[in-house]
């Protein structure tokens, strides 16, 4: 779900590289799945199958009935293994957002909105760009990076990998149950999961913003230095990450980074 802020958004349109330019097309509400209190999984039937890399992200558009129009970015959770017909949002209710708004509020199974996409071609990992691969997420900017361990996942791939996750408490953790069956697996993905306002002691859980400390603490479980970093959050997050990563000794051209909000 990262909803993507204005200069996110005009990074993504630079950096296009699907020709010619993709066009609105209608999808369809199959299955809504809540992920958290205020986050759930929104499964879009397409009427125009694509395949997409990890990592990208596409446009969607709600029209009124009085021709007033909203339109929202958001990333693809699903990994393109998942298949073409049908692509997984994470849509976080927010407090007067007028597109999350609607999910939460009105939209049901069988609703039609419009989409465009696959957009982006930075912010994105496919296997063969290889690793070790650390990834950083803040609050829903874990859903690109989602996308990415689940596409690791389903090709079998042994690339280490490890994602920090920081989240305000437990029940926001976005895919938590299915993110600590990934670190059980023990082929080669690791979870760090840090809790920011959650007093509850928990096993294996860090309670504390994230610090050049613990970016070191995901680093030490790869074989040898991160090949590529993704950060993905809030403004304010990923440039806190961003510093952290580089007190942490990791090179600025190894990170990419995605933001949302404005």
């Amino acid at each position: 779900m990262a909803t993507l802020g204005g200069n996110s958004v005009t990074q993504a349109i630079h950096s296009l590289t699907v020709s010619p330019p993709l066009r609105w097309q209608t999808a369809t509400i199959d299955r809504i799945v809540p992920q958290t209190p205020r986050v759930s999984s929104f499964f879009f039937r397409l009427s125009e199958p694509f395949v997409h890399k990890a990592g990208q992200h596409v446009d969607v558009r709600l029209t009124a009935p009085d021709g007033y129009r909203a339109q929202r970015g958001y990333s693809i959770a699903s990994a393109p293994e998942s298949g073409p017909e049908v692509i997984e949002l994470c849509i976080e209710a927010l407090k007067g957002g007028e597109v999350s708004s609607f999910f939460h509020g009105v939209a049901a199974p069988g609703d039609e909105i419009e989409l465009r996409g696959p957009l982006g071609g930075h912010f994105i990992w496919t296997e063969p760009m290889r690793g070790p691969v650390l990834l950083i997420a803040g609050g829903s900017g874990v859903v690109p990076l989602m996308a990415m361990a689940r596409h690791r996942a389903a090709i079998g791939s042994r690339v280490p990998m490890a994602l920090l996750y920081s989240a305000r408490v437990w029940d926001e953790v976005i895919f938590r149950e299915e993110l600590l069956d990934l670190h059980g697996a023990q082929n080669g993905f690791d979870l760090v999961l840090t809790l920011t306002r959650d007093a509850e002691a928990r096993d294996g859980v860090r309670a504390r913003r994230i610090d050049s400390a613990m970016v070191l603490e995901a680093i030490d479980q790869f074989p040898e230095p991160p090949r590529l970093v993704y950060l993905c959050g809030s403004n304010a997050f990923v440039a806190a990450a961003a510093g952290a990563s580089i007190a942490a000794g990791l090179p600025a051209e190894s990170i990419r980074t995605e933001r949302y909000g404005g």
